[in-house]
């Protein structure tokens, strides 16, 4: 690495860190229940690593922006960072990044005003902002030659996978839940069946 190839490994290294704190972020998200729980940990220990994590990935997705706007051997814009399809240069691709930094900002903006913000609203943006993972891969596997072969395809693919198994868990999770309105119906089912057999059983011991 010499001083004029710096800013370009800085660039694709820390595009590859942010893929894989994004990867981290939407599987998080995924494996939380509707109680905002995962097994073994209390809530506000999800609640501050879901948001800790989102930061650093945008705080990393920074540091690649800056790289790529400073490396000499392209011209990239700085707005192109956040407006779409605004670079000259592999527009199509550092359009989709562009895409995807954006719906990450509206996650975590909205989700540090949470508190304000009508809970449909929040809800909304939160689901949209999952678009931002599969717009981040595809940009980084189209503006970048690294990712498709050798190891770093390896690492794409491993990301790939992750995340498709934690939307057939959360999918099949959400499958088996009764649905909320049909909650009060089912807890009195239930407890019809059991009043019914210690009945039986009552009748059985006499």
């Amino acid at each position: 690495m010499t001083g004029s190839t710096a800013f370009w490994y800085a660039s694709r290294a820390t595009g590859i860190v942010a893929l894989l704190l994004l990867t981290a972020v939407l599987v998080l998200g995924l494996l939380i229940t509707r109680q905002g729980r995962l097994p073994g940990l209390p809530r506000f220990a999800v609640t501050g690593l879901h948001r800790n994590l989102s930061l650093l990935a945008v705080a990393f997705i920074a540091v690649h922006v800056l790289a790529a706007v400073l490396d000499s051997y392209v011209s990239i814009p700085l707005a192109s960072a956040v407006v779409p399809f605004a670079s000259g240069y592999e527009r199509l691709w550092l359009g989709l990044g562009a895409i995807a930094f954006d719906l990450m900002l509206a996650m975590i903006v909205t989700s540090l005003v949470r508190g304000r913000l009508n809970r449909a609203l929040w809800r909304a943006v939160h689901l949209l902002a999952y678009l931002s993972w599969p717009v981040a891969l595809a940009h980084s596997m189209g503006s970048s030659r690294d990712l498709q072969h050798g190891p770093m395809l390896d690492v794409s693919v491993a990301c790939l996978v992750i995340v498709a198994a934690a939307v057939i868990w959360r999918l099949a999770g959400a499958a088996r839940q009764v649905p909320r309105a049909g909650r009060v119906a089912d807890v009195m089912a239930r407890h019809d069946a059991a009043t019914r057999y210690g009945r039986a059983r009552e009748g059985s011991w006499r």
